[in-house]
């Protein structure tokens, strides 16, 4: 069982940067992998980017290389998203999501899902 919590969104600028955060609660992460997905209003959910929590492997969207980056902290159980130069498409309710294993791109692999938080980003 995995507990998450997202937070960090909010309203910014074009070329502006946000940091969001996935708080998780297990009695063990060690083969999770914690991914981000987004939703924007009318759209499917889409895979944004995940990390192994063993090794810190990631595997990013194309949509995002080069702007976003995603890390962890043992230490706090927190998976980070850190989003620079934004774009007004990249407005969505982001989610913070968990599965057993291997990455995966398809939302309905993982298992456990954050209550996710808002971004906007005004032209």
């Amino acid at each position: 069982q995995v507990q998450l919590v997202d937070s960090g969104g909010g309203l910014v600028q074009a070329g502006g940067s946000l940091r969001l955060s996935c708080a998780a609660s297990a009695r063990t992460l060690g083969h999770y992998v914690l991914g981000w997905f987004r939703q924007a209003p009318g759209q499917e959910r889409e895979f944004v980017g995940a990390i192994t929590w063993a090794a810190g492997r990631t595997s990013d969207a194309d949509s995002v290389k080069g702007r976003f980056t995603i890390s962890r902290d043992n230490a706090k159980n927190t998976v980070y998203l850190q989003m620079n130069s934004l774009k007004p498409e990249d407005t969505a309710v982001y989610y913070c999501a968990a599965k057993l294993f291997s990455i995966s791109t398809r939302d309905y692999e993982y298992d456990y899902w954050g209550q996710g938080t808002q971004v906007t980003v005004s032209s």
